[in-house]
């Protein structure tokens, strides 16, 4: 069992996925996404080559708690992997997720091109990390 955790974005999606056990990120991706159809191809192409049984993204939540536009953009792409892939999607709040990704890769000495091709991954990794870390509360 894996699941994968997704930053959608316009230009890049940041993908993570878990290890077998569910317990850590084990591998990471950015995929391109301003073309929709192939990034949802792509997507689901991983999903499949690694046997992820469920997908969590991310969701752009306003400081106060309340949903914006790119909320529910986020929603339209989760139910459009939802249908895509024939798994279970759910949604995790995601605030502040890109500003502590820019942070660690700061910490890191990641600058300009390589923090740019990195960051999206690293986002993911923080949104499935969250997730991962309820499901082990519940």
């Amino acid at each position: 069992m894996r699941i994968m955790g997704i930053d959608y974005g316009d230009a890049r999606t940041g993908v993570a996925i878990s290890d077998l056990l569910c317990s850590i990120v084990g591998t990471t991706y950015v995929v391109p996404s301003r073309n929709r159809e192939k990034a949802m191809a792509d997507l689901v192409r991983l999903a499949r080559e690694h046997q992820v049984t469920e997908i969590v993204v991310g969701l752009p939540r306003n400081m106060d708690g309340s949903e914006g536009p790119r909320a529910e953009l986020c929603r339209a792409f989760a139910e459009e992997l939802r249908q895509a892939t024939g798994l279970p999607v759910a949604m995790w709040d995601e605030r502040r997720t890109t500003v502590e990704a820019h942070n660690i890769l700061s910490a890191h000495n990641y600058h300009g091109q390589k923090r740019k091709n990195t960051v999206d991954a690293v986002a993911a990794s923080l949104i499935l990390e969250g997730y991962l870390a309820f499901r082990k509360k519940t």
